[in-house]
């Protein structure tokens, strides 16, 4: 299904008279002009805010709108990094690529993966699934093992009936007949909806959206700035990756989840959105100590993930791509039946007609001598400059493109035929006009790819 077809996407906020006209009224002037990939709304803002947003406007955060969710992109308080390192933060020129994007990003990338950053992911959409039918539920719509101990977390793909993605997300066990789900704000209401329409007898549902805020801790001092604010033992013994529990921050009942979409050591932390300063504050004031700065969404969503390789609904992950595609097949597949089990096993016996790749650009100099840097949507060109199409007929075009500050390079992600997929493959990619060298690294990580800090 066209994500802009679902109208379950909504939130209530987006269907009032005043949202409508505002967005419609700007929306026809954009039909007319040249609108950037990133060009963010100027109607209709400031309608949900999270509980940090007055300490992130002192700290100066550039804001951008997810579901009138006001998310800070980057910090300018954080401009001072940029000198500390220097040409790390891999600077643009060009107006076309530094409009809606800052240097002060990649910045925040690098002292995060020096110290620690503090990221607000409120605009997740939060629901739980409770009562006898709670498990048979999460079974029959996520594709990975749901019965698993309380205290578990999974990150599991959604299927549509085609073996294509309906979704990614989070999946927290938190009792025999409790669980949480952790998605993405965008596409949240959708998810909801899907849980709902394939939900067993007993299941209950109770969205937590607008009642928890989530804060994202990460770095290699986040265990050290965790343990100076709870009394719970958060050593890699006691609280391993891929597990939630129950934790006292301020005096407030935190739901702590060992995870991580940056390529890092840390935590989410979900709190009630009344406790969310409070605990926001004791974090901050705890951090100091350790190097603790605010980072925006453009190392959450960009710089931290395309390091790591990991996917994205919509980019990387959509209907028209399978789960083996995507190089994300499990070794082993579920007894419980689930939505698109029979054609994921399909899928597995089959010879992909793609893979999903990770490139670097070789060389960024345009022909007027400036550098230029992909931005997302560009095709992906043999080395003579010939389109790449592969078995089904889809063309090869860049799925997500931004910088790897920690590489040093800049990380373009796009599915290959297998022909074109091996690491050391030389291509092309056609961005305005211009055709650039890129090297194909392979389908993982450029950073830590043995996870070594996440799991320390």
């Amino acid at each position: 299904m066209l994500h802009a077809s679902d109208i379950a996407r909504f939130y209530p906020e987006q269907t009032t008279t005043k949202h409508i006209k505002d967005r419609a009224s700007e929306g026809f002037n954009k039909t007319y002009g040249i609108v950037h990939p990133a060009e963010q709304w100027s109607s209709n803002r400031g309608v949900r805010k999270s509980p940090y947003y007055d300490r992130e406007a002192e700290l100066g955060a550039v804001f951008y709108e997810t579901v009138l969710w006001e998310r800070p992109f980057w910090y300018e308080s954080n401009a001072g990094l940029v000198e500390k390192y220097g040409d790390a933060v891999m600077p643009r020129t060009a107006e076309w690529e530094s409009r809606w994007w800052s240097p002060i990003i990649n910045a925040e990338h690098l002292q995060m993966r020096e110290t620690a950053g503090l990221v607000d992911l409120t605009a997740f959409a939060i629901f739980d699934i409770t009562g006898p039918g709670a498990l048979a539920t999460v079974q029959r719509v996520c594709m990975r093992q749901m019965d698993v101990a309380v205290g578990k977390v999974v990150y599991t793909p959604v299927l549509a009936p085609n073996g294509g993605f309906r979704s990614d997300l989070t999946v927290m066990r938190l009792g025999d007949d409790h669980f949480r789900v952790v998605t993405g704000g965008a596409h949240g209401m959708s998810d909801l909806k899907w849980f709902k329409d394939h939900a067993a007898e007993g299941a209950t549902f109770t969205n937590l959206t607008d009642a928890i805020s989530t804060i994202g801790l990460w770095g290699p001092n986040a265990r050290a700035i965790l343990s100076a604010v709870t009394d719970a033992d958060v050593s890699n013994d006691a609280f391993g990756f891929g597990t939630c529990r129950e934790i006292t921050i301020a005096g407030k009942t935190v739901l702590a989840s060992r995870i991580s979409y940056v390529g890092d050591l840390g935590w989410e932390l979900y709190v009630p959105m009344a406790d969310g300063l409070a605990v926001w504050d004791a974090i901050w004031a705890a951090g100091q100590a350790h190097g603790l700065i605010p980072v925006g969404i453009g190392v959450y969503g960009t710089t931290g993930r395309l390091e790591k390789g990991y996917r994205a609904y919509g980019p990387e992950l959509e209907g028209d791509f399978t789960v083996v595609e995507a190089g994300m097949a499990p070794k082993k597949i579920k007894d419980a039946d689930f939505i698109g089990k029979e054609a994921h096993l399909r899928h597995r016996e089959e010879a992909p007609a793609a893979t999903m790749c990770l490139l670097t650009v070789d060389d960024h100099t345009s022909s007027t001598g400036e550098k230029r840097y992909m931005m997302g949507g560009e095709p992906i060109l043999t080395k003579d400059g010939q389109p790449i199409t592969d078995a089904h007929g889809r063309r090869s075009y860049v799925t997500s493109a931004g910088s790897g500050p920690s590489v040093g390079k800049h990380i373009l992600m796009t599915y290959l035929p297998p022909e074109y997929s091996a690491p050391g493959t030389h291509l092309l990619v056609e961005y305005l006009g211009e055709q650039y060298p890129v090297t194909v690294s392979g389908s993982g990580a450029l950073f830590d790819p043995n996870n070594d800090r996440i799991l320390s």
